[in-house]
């Protein structure tokens, strides 16, 4: 059977003999003829059969066939749409439909996400055909109005099961509540669980069913093998095996983004030209990695499954492994991007012993067994291997209750001290003055204080407690100058005869400090009717000053009849603000 014979139209014809293709695939030969007669279709063969093909020729026929209808503002609309679940699957559909309907007066339009919006509004405003683009960025331009989709004549989900599985359920029920009733819907897949054929038992109308081959099955022109070894020593043994083999074009599959950047610098650091491919990259570095790839400008290319997917690279022959899929499907995919339109090709997979039951699932999908083999002529180097993974902290030492302990001076000098005992700092004088000034009779030697007299025990005698004694007069200078001669350190002076002790404040704390001589600064709350703090003359607060201070504070009076400030109110109305029994503002 050849394309002549399958009814598609000369210009059709002419661009596929242009391409080199004479005879078709199984799929193309029992899908294109159930296309071009208008019903809807179920297609599933094996990866790189030429699905595309089979759906975007008869398409272009048809649309062909079919007269355009203009809107009222006379603008042709969108024809045919076309759904795929990558950007790198979108851009190889759409280049497939620029290369077959060269010849024809349709146009074709790509869009996916990733890229700025505006260039695709300003194309969109054009006359366009064919739409092949991604759902998220379909549905952003919906919510946008920059597209209209009322006027779509034929649908194509290609990848469906793939597109579940990313999670596009919802946005591809969203686009098909906007797309006309009436129209022609094909699926197309490489695999097709149970799942794609209830929701295609929803979707389509009496669709013909077209399946070349047995269900999530690999090309038989695929040799397929497996190399058992550590995960620590992987990337070593890729490296061993591109050189040793000479692979040129190899195309290897990670689980990860962070493992295929990592993997990409290895090989990298080795000589040996790479480049990695993932989600995290953006669309122009996408882009240009697979080109240089395609142009055998890169040795390597290292992907995630986003390249197991409809990526056609023309007698690609390696494909490797390096960790395996989660989904057994994913396999198929990854192998399939080798042996792709006849040509021959292999799959390498890289099995760690933790992957084993992976290996079990693919082979139980398959229904077949893998072949094991060695590689006896590799050494792993004696160098540990580089690790993704980031060292673990190492733990915090004990303190053993001693931390935020003050570093102790003199400890050997002070044996009277007792062990532990930490060393007071010396005071300046006044402020040794002030502070001897408030302690009671029972602590003027200072020794250590009762919580830490009860943690290190009985202590040795008090030094300087006698020669302390009748010293008060020069003890804040002893203490200012360092108190070199090891006599008194650490103790407070005796207080000073005629200072003031005992004094209360309002909250019944007791208050010792230096009285100090009034400066020029006047509060100006001076001279006020009322006590503003303190109990009578005598108390006050000691962080409004002292207490004569306090004593010539007063409230101004309150004057609600136009009175002047300075008048007095009437005894009756009249009361102390301050409530004290002393001083001007008291009682009467």
């Amino acid at each position: 059977m050849s394309f002549d014979s399958l009814g598609l139209a000369e210009p059709l014809l002419r661009a596929v003999h242009e391409q080199g293709y004479t005879t078709p695939t199984p799929i193309q030969a029992q899908a294109i003829p159930v296309v071009l007669q208008g019903g809807d279709l179920m297609g599933g063969a094996q990866t790189g059969t030429g699905k595309t093909a089979g759906f975007v020729l008869p398409m272009l026929q048809r649309l062909m066939e079919t007269p355009v209808v203009r809107d009222a503002r006379g603008r042709a609309p969108i024809r045919a749409l076309i759904l795929t679940p990558t950007r790198e699957l979108a851009a190889q559909v759409e280049e497939s439909v620029q290369t077959y309907g060269k010849h024809l007066p349709l146009t074709s339009m790509v869009m996916f996400g990733g890229v700025a919006i505006n260039p695709q509004i300003a194309k969109l405003k054009k006359k366009v055909d064919i739409l092949v683009s991604t759902p998220g960025r379909l549905l952003d331009h919906c919510n946008q109005k920059t597209i209209d989709l009322s006027g779509v004549e034929i649908l194509v989900l290609d990848e469906a099961d793939r597109m579940l599985d990313m999670g596009f359920i919802r946005d591809i029920k969203k686009i098909l509540a906007m797309l006309p009733k009436k129209r022609q819907n094909l699926l197309f897949s490489a695999t097709f669980s149970d799942e794609i054929k209830a929701l295609a038992d929803g979707l389509l109308h009496e669709p013909g069913f077209v399946e070349v081959a047995r269900r999530n099955t690999a090309s038989e022109l695929v040799t397929q093998s497996v190399h058992l070894c550590p995960q620590k020593v992987k990337r070593e043994l890729l490296a061993f095996l591109i050189k040793k083999h000479q692979w040129f074009q190899v195309l290897v599959f990670t689980r990860t983004k962070h493992g295929a950047n990592k993997l990409a610098e290895y090989l990298g650091k080795h000589g040996i030209p790479s480049a990695a491919i993932h989600g995290n990259k953006s669309q122009s570095a996408r882009t240009r990695a697979l080109a240089d790839f395609k142009d055998a400008k890169l040795q390597v290319l290292v992907a995630t499954d986003i390249a197991a997917r409809g990526l056609d690279i023309d007698q690609l022959p390696q494909v490797v492994n390096f960790e395996l899929p989660n989904v057994s499907e994913d396999y198929v995919h990854r192998i399939g991007r080798t042996g792709r339109a006849g040509s021959s090709g292999a799959a390498v997979s890289l099995v760690d012993r933790d992957e084993l039951p992976l290996l079990k699932d693919i082979e139980r999908l398959m229904k077949r067994l893998i072949e094991k083999v060695e590689v006896p002529d590799f050494e792993p180097s004696a160098a540990p291997p580089e690790s993704d993974e980031r060292p673990p902290r190492e733990p915090r030492g004990a303190h053993n209750g001693q931390r935020g302990n003050r570093d102790r001076q003199g400890q050997g000098q002070k044996q009277g001290q007792g062990d532990g005992q930490r060393q007071e700092k010396p005071r300046s004088p006044g402020q040794g003055a002030t502070q001897g000034q408030a302690q009671s009779p029972a602590r003027t030697a200072q020794g250590p204080k009762p919580e830490q007299a009860r943690r290190q025990g009985p202590s040795s005698p008090r030094q300087g407690q006698g020669s302390s004694q009748g010293k008060s007069a020069t003890q804040g200078q002893a203490r200012s100058q360092g108190q070199g001669q090891g006599q008194g350190q650490g103790q407070r002076p005796p207080r000073a005869a005629g200072s003031a002790q005992g004094k209360d404040d309002d909250f019944g704390n007791k208050v010792d400090y230096q009285p100090r001589a009034r400066g020029n600064y006047r509060d100006p709350e001076a001279n006020m009717g009322g006590h503003r703090h303190g109990n009578g003359s005598q108390g006050g607060n000691p962080n409004r000053g002292t207490p004569a201070a306090l004593d010539d504070a007063r409230r101004p009076a309150v004057t609600l009849t136009g009175r002047r400030p300075g008048d007095i109110k009437p005894a009756a109305l009249f009361g102390p603000r301050g409530g004290g029994n002393g001083g001007n503002g008291g009682n009467r």
